[in-house]
C-alpha cells in the first residue's frame, strides 16, 4: 500500500469522525441550554435577586441545635459562621440535630505494639427537621478524618490529637453546608 492510498484511507475515515464530534458537540449544547431555563439549573450560591436559588438565605434560617463534646462545638460552630457569616441568623424555619460518634484508629504499629501514627474519625448522623410541621426532610451521615502522629511528648501528643480533632470537625462542617446548601436549593 503506498503512502498515498494511506493518506486517502485516513481522510476518508477523519471526515465521519469529525462530523461525529461536531454532532456531539452540538447535542450537548442543545442540552446545556435546556438545563439553564427556570426548571434547570441555576446558581446554588446567588442571591434569588439574582437568580439563584437563594439557599445561602435559607440556610441562614436553620436553627442548629447544641451538640456534646469539643468536637461537636466545633462543628457546631463552623456550621453557624459558613451559615450566617458571623451575623446575626433569620428567625429559624429549621431545625438541624447532630449525633457525633469519635473513634481514634491506630495506624504504623510497631513491633513493640506502639502506634507511631492514628487516625482520627468522627461520624456525625444529622436530621434536618421543618419547625412548622416538625417532618424530617433530610437525614444522612457525614464522616470526617484526620491523621496525626504520636511522639514521646504527651503534651505534643494531646495537641496533634485536638488540631486533628479540629480538621476532622472543620471537614465535617463543610460537607454538612454543602449538603444543607443542596438539599434548600430545591423548589418548595
Amino acid at each position: 500500500m503506498s503512502s498515498a492510498e494511506v493518506s486517502s484511507g485516513h481522510r476518508s475515515v477523519t471526515r465521519p469522525l469529525r462530523a461525529l464530534k461536531l454532532l456531539l458537540c452540538v447535542a450537548v449544547a442543545g442540552l446545556a441550554a435546556a438545563c439553564s431555563d427556570a426548571s434547570g439549573f441555576r446558581p446554588l450560591h446567588a442571591s434569588s435577586d439574582f437568580g439563584g436559588t437563594g439557599a445561602n438565605e435559607k440556610l441562614a434560617a436553620v436553627d442548629i441545635a447544641p451538640i456534646p463534646g469539643r468536637v461537636g462545638q466545633r462543628i457546631r460552630n463552623e456550621l453557624i459562621f459558613q451559615a450566617t457569616g458571623g451575623g446575626a441568623p433569620l428567625p429559624p424555619e429549621y431545625r438541624l440535630e447532630i449525633a457525633v460518634r469519635e473513634s481514634v484508629t491506630s495506624t504504623l504499629v510497631n513491633i513493640e505494639g506502639n502506634a507511631s501514627g492514628q487516625v482520627y474519625n468522627v461520624d456525625a448522623a444529622y436530621r434536618l427537621i421543618r419547625i412548622a410541621d416538625k417532618s424530617v426532610i433530610a437525614e444522612g451521615r457525614s464522616y470526617g478524618r484526620a491523621g496525626f502522629e504520636r511522639v514521646t511528648s504527651i503534651f505534643a501528643n494531646v495537641r496533634a490529637r485536638e488540631n486533628a480533632e479540629n480538621r476532622a470537625a472543620k471537614t465535617v462542617g463543610e460537607e454538612l453546608r454543602t449538603r444543607l446548601l443542596a438539599h434548600l436549593s430545591r423548589p418548595a
